[in-house]
């Protein structure tokens, strides 16, 4: 059974080619728009302030973190965290996603239900998969080890099968929330005419693109799930 998990692992070469493919086409994206500087002179803080400003969430702060693409919402300190690449960029990418941030807690200011879900499922999943991996890992062990009939492959291939269908779960339900993050983004940039309608089309890019990251994750979770299963069956097959 050791063997057929490695195996198997062939079954994610379809979401190991797409996320390769995704983060190039992040990065390349991202790149070109980066060079691509606003009429309006507004940097990303500056866009994601008067957004906010405009949404009534003038409690919301914004604060500059280290890092390249490691924007983010954090609703239980209230604050946006914006890269050095968007908060002080005037770049229709930088716009593009402070705008996709805020749309972030707008999502929970207006209890958009797929936001709620997973705002709620991830301290779980992440709780119950530290509590699960450990199993895999003794499971693998005496799988290693060839203990025939050892309780320790069932519970090997329940924690695996447990583990990844909470992370697909997780991947399942971010999906909606970033596409809705980024159409708000783009709905709100164009209402506002904050951009130009081809300098909206050049923010929609860079966040479409961005977007394609999460199909990619939510692949490999599926993928991942489904290997489990299939080593289980074939488990099941043998013990028969």
């Amino acid at each position: 059974m050791y063997w057929d998990y490695y195996l198997m692992g062939i079954i994610l070469l379809p979401a190991i080619i797409l996320a390769i493919y995704a983060q190039a086409k992040v990065s390349s994206t991202y790149a070109k728009y980066s060079k691509v500087l606003s009429k309006n002179g507004m940097t990303g803080a500056q866009v994601a302030r008067l957004l906010l400003d405009c949404a009534d969430l003038k409690n919301i702060k914004i604060t500059q973190i280290g890092g390249n693409l490691t924007d983010h919402y954090n609703p239980k300190k209230q604050i946006i965290a914006l890269s050095a690449s968007v908060h002080d960029s005037t770049s229709v990418a930088a716009l593009g996603v402070a705008a996709h941030e805020v749309g972030h807690a707008i999502q929970e200011k207006n209890g958009y239900v797929p936001y709620k879900i997973r705002k709620f499922i991830i301290p779980v999943t992440n709780f119950l998969s530290s509590m699960l991996w450990p199993l895999v890992v003794i499971g693998l062990i005496f799988n290693f080890a060839a203990i025939p009939g050892s309780i320790v492959g069932d519970v090997l291939l329940w924690s695996g099968v447990t583990v990844f269908g909470l992370a697909t779960l997780v991947d399942l339900v971010t999906l909606p929330v970033e596409f809705n993050a980024s159409k708000r983004a783009i709905n709100t940039l164009y209402k506002t005419e904050i951009l130009d309608p081809s300098e909206t089309a050049g923010a929609k890019k860079v966040l479409n693109a961005a977007a394609l990251t999460y199909v990619a994750a939510l692949l490999n979770s599926l993928l991942n799930l489904l290997r489990f299963v299939l080593v289980f069956l074939m488990n099941a097959k043998r013990d028969e």
